[in-house]
């Protein structure tokens, strides 16, 4: 390989501008941790990132969804260029790492640890938003259909293929039966 052909960094990109008063502990977050430890979400909510979902979006349409309120699908700006630029950059390095050499170990857990704060950040950002939009309360709607509405809007398309089905149908059951004291909103 020449210098020439090699691909060459941008660099002139600005660094992205977090509010100063970003709140990381917050009740987006505590559910997300909670959620995640439940069976069968977390290996569902993987398989639906591997389709093209967002788990940032398919936790806040079940958060929102679980304190009886829509989820409109619509992200503030800084959410969605904080995942494009820091997030999903983070999963790309460490995806790209052989993960099963020893040599990679350390580097692998070490992204995956920053892809966890990166996830942190896009949720309180994901929350802050939410919080300003204050998104409207679902009267029409029973428990269940709003949790299917809401993840339908958190899908990347406006359609849903059969790999995501069945992936769907576990976390609507699972958010169905979620005890309102687990939540947190």
């Amino acid at each position: 390989m020449s210098i020439c052909s090699a691909t060459i960094p941008d660099f002139s990109i600005p660094p992205l501008q977090l509010p100063a008063d970003l709140e990381l502990e917050n009740p987006l977050w505590r559910f997300a941790l909670v959620f995640w430890k439940l069976p069968d979400v977390q290996g569902a909510c993987l398989a639906l990132q591997n389709q093209g979902w967002s788990v940032t979006r398919i936790l806040c349409a079940a958060w929102l969804a679980l304190s009886g309120r829509v989820f409109t699908g619509i992200e503030g700006a800084t959410v969605t260029e904080w995942r494009d630029r820091v997030t999903v950059a983070l999963r790309s390095a460490r995806k790209s790492l052989p993960g099963n050499t020893d040599n990679c170990q350390k580097l692998r857990t070490g992204i995956a640890g920053l892809e966890l704060e990166a996830e942190q950040i896009e949720l309180a950002l994901s929350w802050r938003t939410l919080m300003t939009d204050n998104p409207e309360h679902a009267e029409m709607q029973v428990r269940k259909e709003l949790i299917i509405t809401n993840l339908m809007a958190a899908a990347p398309t406006s359609s849903v293929d059969d790999c995501a089905s069945p992936l769907l149908n576990t976390l609507v059951n699972t958010l169905a039966h979620f005890s309102t004291g687990d939540r947190q909103p």
